[in-house]
């Protein structure tokens, strides 16, 4: 079967569903019905959700899992849920986000003392 199409491929607002129909007898129910607010994510969000819920929502797995970090994840979670119509809590200020990226790589050893001594001082931000 097709996948359900989340929007109108003339003018691309939202679609509804109209019509269900039984697959043995053939019987029709017509009328409106709402869709599943998951239906309407993207597919790398549903993607991202099912790697999400595979692995208990346990960011620390996600991280091993994905070789995203936990910065990278969350945003991403944060996408899911505004994308879902929920009203996302702001988050850290991006630079304070991209600067523990870049602490958590360095822990990581991904990349070494000047690395990261570079990569922060290009933040504008002084090292402890």
């Amino acid at each position: 079967m097709s996948v359900i199409p989340r929007k109108c491929p003339s003018c691309s607002a939202p679609l509804v569903v109209t019509q269900l129909s039984c697959t043995k007898c053939e019987t029709n129910v017509v009328g409106l019905y709402e869709i599943n607010p998951f239906l309407r994510l993207s597919n790398e969000s549903l993607q991202f959700l099912e790697t999400f819920i595979q692995n208990r929502g346990n960011v620390k797995e996600m991280e091993r899992v994905t070789g995203e970090s936990y910065w990278v994840i969350r945003r991403r979670l944060d996408e899911v849920i505004a994308e879902l119509g929920y009203e996302v809590e702001p988050v850290e200020d991006e630079l304070l986000a991209r600067r523990q990226e870049i602490l958590s790589r360095l822990s990581k050893g991904e990349i070494d003392v000047k690395e990261a001594t570079r990569q922060l001082s290009l933040l504008g931000e002084a090292i402890p």
